[in-house]
C-alpha cells in the first residue's frame, strides 16, 4: 500500500470475547473523546487568564446494525444484559479490526469493558423487500486504538 492511500471502509470485523461476530453491516459511532479542562484566572495586573487543558478520558457508545440471521452467540451476548440484566457476565472486550485489501489486519479499534445497552428490531412491512436489520448499541469504558 502506498503512502496516502486509505484503507476502505468496506473492510472490517468485530471481535467480541471469545468469538467474532459472523456478520456485521454498519458499525458507527467510533470515537475517541477527553474532557477539556478550562482554568479561569485572573493575573497581577488584572487581566483575565484563560487556560484550556485535557480532563478524564470519555467513554462511548458505538452502533452495530447487522443483518438477522441465525448466528446465535453475538444474539446470546445481548440478551445476557438485556434481558438476563446479568452485566458482570455481559462485561466482555470488543475489537473492531480495520483490514487491507488482501484483509490483513492493519488497525485494531479496542473497546473495554463492553456491554449491549440498547437493541432495536427490524421495521417490517408488508411492502418492504429490503433487509430485516438489527442495531445494537454497545456502551464501553474506554478506547484505545493499535
Amino acid at each position: 500500500m502506498l503512502t496516502g492511500d486509505s484503507f476502505s471502509a468496506n473492510a472490517f470485523a468485530i471481535g467480541l470475547g471469545k468469538f467474532q461476530v459472523e456478520t456485521v453491516q454498519d458499525v458507527s459511532g467510533l470515537t475517541l473523546e477527553q474532557d477539556v479542562v478550562e482554568v479561569r484566572q485572573v493575573s497581577a495586573t488584572g487581566q483575565l487568564v484563560v487556560r484550556k487543558q485535557p480532563g478524564g478520558r470519555r467513554s462511548g457508545e458505538i452502533t452495530v446494525t447487522r443483518g438477522m440471521d441465525k448466528s446465535n452467540a453475538f444474539t446470546e451476548w445481548i440478551k445476557t444484559t438485556l434481558v438476563n440484566a446479568d452485566l458482570d457476565t455481559a462485561r466482555q472486550n470488543v475489537t473492531v479490526s480495520l483490514m487491507d485489501a488482501k484483509r490483513n489486519t492493519v488497525r485494531r479499534i479496542h473497546l473495554s469493558n463492553a456491554w449491549a445497552s440498547r437493541w432495536t428490531g427490524p421495521a417490517l412491512g408488508a411492502a418492504e423487500s429490503g433487509p430485516a436489520t438489527e442495531q445494537v448499541t454497545i456502551t464501553y469504558e474506554d478506547i484505545t486504538v493499535d
